[in-house]
């Protein structure tokens, strides 16, 4: 069976399954013609040109997955064109023609990045077919790495029975199934990122990235960059090119947490890319499109932000096509046991340390609090408590919890040891277990890295 052949034979059971935009480029027509019918019968959006000029150009003015170049053409040829796009926009994967006779060529092309070379005449569309799904398999596999390195760790189940997250998880479920944007409203620490997983999981871009980003714990200028991507030179620091997440959410969910955040520009730039669907890189001119179902949170009364003008009435319409708010964990007694067990079992994993279990007195303790910083509050009160546990299990003197007002005094932390003992222990127990990394303590302690640094400082450790 010869190489055509072989391809050929594989074609049923390997199909890239989403449409790719694919730019063909051939000086010869009626083959250039071919190709492009060949690739839409796939479903794939091809444009065409007719020199490496005319590829550039398009190139520039909007994003390809991948590239179809013959090697032999006048002007700009195929050999320059690729090191052309190896240089300025790697992402793209090339597939380079070649005549029969010249496959030294070809084997040159492939040391400088094409994904793979087909001989002309070709035997048919399907050969061509197969090699462009190959391609943009990896193409795809790429991406899936780039962003996976960017996810951040999941959560709890959503809700473990109560009664007031009943009617959320049924909402869930039916905007699950559509491509509406969806509004998430509650408290900070609700549970906005578990449940915008949970319309991703439910629905038909599951497969896909779930990209997820805080507005507000970014800087303008850092967050646009991370949004959007940057281009080499775009400001100082861009030392080269960097895809945004929306780019590569390409196919999935965008979740925007704490999007009340946003400065009026960036308001501004993503109302265009819930509206047009397409975006530029910083610094860039490529118009790229964005295949992404948007899912927004906030804690903040946007209704209230677009009277004062501090946030577009315009934005929040596009936002708010099926707002869900989310109950306050203080509404969910039934859910708050089981999801401290799940924290705790993760804190115990992050600390390197054998399974501890909740005491009777703890789990009195729990549940007898308000948390007015919700699951984010729960799970750092468990981590604290991982670091101070001396046994298998947690005692109710190992959870500090904020007393507030009308709170119950048995809330307070045990008198038996002052706080700033157990407070130097807990960050010297901390700093012992990440060696001495202090934005990793940080986080293990829930507290500011400037915080953190000061209490160093402060205990002398």
């Amino acid at each position: 069976m010869n190489r055509a052949e072989a391809r050929s034979s594989a074609f049923a059971s390997r199909r890239i399954d989403t449409m790719a935009k694919i730019l063909v480029t051939d000086d010869e027509v009626g083959i250039r013609e071919f190709l492009c019918d060949a690739l839409e019968l796939d479903d794939h959006d091809v444009e065409q040109a007719s020199s490496g000029d005319e590829a550039i150009a398009l190139l520039n003015q909007r994003g390809f997955s991948l590239l179809v170049t013959d090697l032999n053409m006048p002007g700009i040829d195929g050999m320059e064109l690729l090191r052309w796009v190896k240089r300025e926009q790697p992402e793209v994967e090339v597939i380079v023609l070649t005549a029969h006779g010249t496959v030294d060529n070809a084997v040159e092309a492939m040391k400088l990045g094409a994904f793979e070379f087909l001989q002309k005449p070709l035997s048919g569309p399907e050969e061509l077919q197969l090699l462009a799904a190959r391609a943009l398999e990896r193409r795809a596999l790429k991406d899936q790495v780039d962003h996976s390195r960017r996810l951040q760790p999941g959560g709890p189940r959503l809700s473990y029975g109560d009664a007031s997250m009943k009617p959320v998880i049924a909402a869930l479920g039916k905007v699950a199934r559509t491509n509406a944007t969806v509004l998430l409203l509650g408290e900070s620490g609700s549970g906005k990122e578990v449940a915008a997983r949970a319309i991703h999981d439910q629905s038909k871009r599951a497969n896909k990235p779930f990209m997820a980003i805080n507005c507000a714990a970014l800087t303008e200028t850092l967050l646009e960059s991370e949004l959007f991507g940057h281009e080499k030179g775009a400001f100082t620091g861009a030392d080269e090119r960097r895809r945004g997440r929306i780019e590569l959410a390409d196919g999935g969910t965008f979740f925007l947490d704490e999007v009340g955040e946003l400065k009026p520009e960036l308001q501004a730039k993503l109302l265009r890319v819930l509206q047009e669907r397409r975006f530029e890189r910083v610094g860039g001119s490529q118009t790229l499109e964005a295949d992404v179902r948007w899912i927004a949170a906030t804690n903040r009364d946007l209704t209230a932000m677009m009277k004062s003008g501090t946030f577009r009435e315009d934005l929040y319409h596009r936002l708010a096509v099926f707002p869900i708010r989310l109950p306050s964990l203080r509404e969910r007694p039934e859910d708050l046991l089981p999801i401290a067990e799940y924290l705790l079992l993760r804190a115990c994993t992050n600390q390197g340390r054998p399974p501890l279990k909740l005491g009777e007195q703890a789990r009195e303790k729990l549940s007898s609090y308000s948390w007015p910083g919700n699951v984010r509050e729960l799970a750092n009160a468990l981590e604290r408590a991982c670091i101070l546990a001396e046994g298998d299990s947690i005692a109710a003197d190992d959870l500090w919890l904020q007393l507030s007002e009308g709170a119950s005094a048995t809330l307070q932390p045990s008198p038996v040891i002052h706080l700033s003992e157990l407070e130097r222990g807990a960050i010297a127990q901390a700093l012992a277990q990440v060696e001495g990394n202090r934005r990793k303590a940080a986080e293990l302690l829930g507290i500011g890295e400037r915080t953190l640094y000061d209490k160093i400082k402060k205990y002398g450790l």
